[in-house]
């Protein structure tokens, strides 16, 4: 079995769409020729439904050349990590100020993740895609305002439904998956607060 969890070195549209184009076709083609049995790859929610994204765009592509491939394959998507609400908030950032809105935003813990997919990989290949997601969905400007606090980080959080998520707006339930998602152990406060600075 292949596990593929490359992520593209540049987020600029035509540059990711290339990057996942390029590396997909190269893994699928090996594994063709070496008769690999399982094709594991990593994507994200909501993908599909978010096209004013260019790297969500190149998402759906490398799934598109997966689903056409003849090597049997299992998609899991998983929402954004917990470890990525710090850069989530750079991104948001102008001057003092994150701006996001107040959609759902289920995060997930990297290492419940992580097992979850390693029990997949050694499993029956789906053909179809599984989601998972951590425990709680929580309002994406709330979950900012918990990790900006936590880690005593002066910016303010502004709730703005017409903020973009890496240029994309998004709807209450874009970011979320649906009713039979794999669902991670770890909480984000629990997580939270063993994971900022103890002043």
């Amino acid at each position: 079995m292949v596990v593929d969890v490359t992520n593209s070195p540049s987020f600029e549209d035509k540059a990711v769409l290339e990057f996942f184009e390029t590396s997909t076709r190269n893994v699928l083609a090996a594994e063709v020729k070496t008769g690999v049995g399982h094709h594991v790859a990593l994507s994200i929610v909501g993908t599909d439904g978010l096209p004013g994204s260019g790297y969500l765009r190149a998402k759906v592509a490398q799934e598109k050349l997966i689903k056409a491939s003849p090597i049997p394959y299992t998609i899991l998507r998983a929402t954004q990590f917990f470890e990525f609400v710090g850069r989530i908030a750079d991104e948001a950032t102008s001057g003092q100020a994150v701006h996001l809105p107040s959609v759902l935003f289920q995060p997930i813990f990297s290492e419940d993740l992580a097992a979850n997919l390693a029990k997949i990989a050694v499993a029956k290949p789906l053909n179809g895609i599984i989601e998972i997601a951590g425990p709680d969905a929580i309002p994406f400007d709330e979950v900012v305002r918990e990790y900006l606090a936590a880690h005593h980080d002066p910016r303010t959080v502004v709730t703005d439904q017409q903020a973009r998520y890496f240029g994309t707006t998004l709807e209450k339930r874009s970011l979320v998956p649906g009713g039979n998602a794999l669902l991670g152990s770890c909480h984000f406060a629990d997580w939270l607060s063993r994971t900022a600075p103890q002043h």
